[in-house]
């Protein structure tokens, strides 16, 4: 299992501010993954959403879950340096309780299956032990030059 620091994390995902979504990937390899971020009550999204009561975006809280899954996918032998990640499916989605400022979203997967650069991952998103949401993604992994890896 390996661990990445945000200077790793922006050398193989292409998001920067303010749609960078993770902080650190705590561990990964073929199969597993474990990733943090922290909400801060300063990120774009919570001047309206919604002012009074900010709750982080269903939305933002799946693209987080796909940028700590590209930790598993960029372990897989055919990765190559430059290629990108793409969400093209999402399923089984559940949002369970507000994710908050102040909160620490950690962010646990699991490949289920992978083939030619066309996988699926499980995840879920904690914050302190108790499951916040949790969805299936599929991926595809693409080649620099655009074509399937």
């Amino acid at each position: 299992m390996v661990g990445m620091d945000i200077y790793r994390i922006l050398e193989f995902l292409p998001h920067r501010y303010p749609f960078l979504l993770i902080d650190r990937v705590l561990e990964a390899d073929q199969k597993h993954f474990r990733a943090l971020k922290n909400v801060t009550v300063n990120e774009p999204h919570f001047q309206g959403h919604f002012p009074g009561y900010p709750i982080m975006p269903g939305v933002l809280i799946i693209e987080a879950m796909a940028q700590a899954a590209v930790a598993v996918v960029i372990q897989q032998p055919e990765a190559k340096p430059g290629g990108l990640v793409f969400l093209v499916g999402i399923e089984e989605a559940r949002f369970k309780k507000p994710v908050v400022p102040g909160d620490t979203l950690i962010l646990e997967g699991q490949l289920l299956q992978y083939r030619r650069g066309l996988g699926k991952v499980k995840v879920e998103a904690k914050v302190d032990g108790e499951l916040r949401a949790e969805a299936h993604l599929t991926f595809v992994l693409r080649s620099e030059s655009g074509g399937s890896a």
